[in-house]
């Protein structure tokens, strides 16, 4: 595959992205519960572990099955695993401080009956787009190597 090609637009691989977006939700949203509900832990304890898990989850499922980026050398991995991780909390926090932003603008509508849901929807589309151009063109690029990190 030619440089050209690996960063061009491919649908299965977008598919493949908001899939797993969905099921990284599910895994944010079920450890939540677990850790709020199940074990009894304190909101922010339980949001801040359900968001570690989330991003562990997301990290690997993006790997290996969106970007397919299949080596597991030591420093590859952490190289990886250091952009991933600075690129969810930059657009962790355009998320925290978006919608309250946007609210203040004047995107203060309700949206299924939540006052400011459809500014942190906006906010939500912005965060997905963002995190996969990181990916796709900082994180998993493939430039000048091979899916398994071979030269």
């Amino acid at each position: 595959m030619n440089d050209n090609h690996s960063q061009s637009m491919d649908f299965g691989e977008i598919i493949r992205y908001l899939v797993m977006g969905g099921l990284t939700t599910v895994v944010s949203w079920g450890t939540y519960a677990l850790f709020a509900r199940n074990l009894g832990m304190e909101i922010t304890v339980s949001n801040i572990l359900s968001w570690v898990c989330a991003v562990i989850f997301a990290y690997l499922t993006n790997k290996v099955w969106v970007f397919h980026s299949y080596s597991w050398k030591v420093g590859f991995v952490l190289r990886e695993v250091a952009l991933f991780i600075s690129a969810r909390l930059m657009t962790g926090v355009i998320e925290m401080a978006g919608v309250p932003l946007l609210v203040k603008a004047g995107l203060d509508q309700k949206l299924f009956g939540v006052k400011g849901m459809l500014a942190k929807v906006v906010v939500s589309i912005l965060v997905v787009i963002l995190n996969y151009v990181f990916s796709k063109l900082i994180i998993f690029r493939r430039k000048g190597k091979q899916a398994d990190g071979r030269v």
